[in-house]
């Protein structure tokens, strides 16, 4: 097995080859003509229950569509990639997806999602995330990547769990979101897990 320092790393600035194919989907950079499809879910309260935000005004979708254009390209520790998730099929934008690059030298990782709940019940999701796993884990070849959620939401727990991610950590009532104490929960997984899932081991 290699050490850390013996493993290559894909030099920088690392951009993805876009579209990120998986079966079903295309994971590409946003543009500004994506905004109406966002912010049909981003002004969706229901969508937004759990999340550190909204639900967003048009205004605020508009901003943030025009920030999400913008981050395509890893740079640095603290860069992030937030992409498009559109159906091949249909053409349809169902939702959209980030990628965080936490540590160079610790090789980390983080992931998060949003989807449109009209497109549910079809494991666009889970199948999205694990594109990011496996750009996190085979391209830039990190050793942990980890997603961090509120304790109420339940679907999005059980979404990591069909990716194969760990449980690690509950902390108790740690954030104050929409007037009240709420936990979070830490899931992660390892390099070696991957690759075991995936029958490489």
């Amino acid at each position: 097995m290699p050490t850390p320092s013996a493993l290559t790393t894909p030099s920088l600035p690392y951009t993805p080859d876009y579209p990120i194919r998986t079966e079903r989907l295309d994971l590409r950079p946003v543009t500004h003509d994506d905004f109406a499809a966002i912010h049909t879910y981003q002004r969706r309260p229901e969508v937004c229950r759990y999340l550190y935000w909204g639900p967003f005004d048009e205004a605020e979708s508009r901003a943030s569509v025009a920030t999400k254009s913008t981050r395509t390209t890893l740079r640095e520790p603290g860069d992030i990639l937030q992409l498009a998730v559109v159906a091949r099929e249909t053409g349809t934008l169902v939702g959209d997806v980030t990628f965080v690059w936490t540590s160079r030298e610790h090789r980390q990782g983080g992931i998060g999602y949003v989807f449109n709940p009209d497109h549910a019940g079809h494991g666009y999701a889970t199948e999205a995330a694990r594109a990011l796993l496996k750009l996190g884990f085979e391209e830039l070849q990190l050793h942990r990547i980890q997603a961090e959620l509120d304790g109420r939401n339940t679907a999005s727990a059980n979404l990591l769990e069909r990716l194969g991610m760990r449980r690690e950590g509950h902390l108790r009532e740690n954030e104050f979101l929409d007037g009240e104490w709420t936990d979070e929960v830490v899931y992660a997984m390892l390099a070696r897990e991957w690759r075991a899932q995936r029958g490489e081991l």
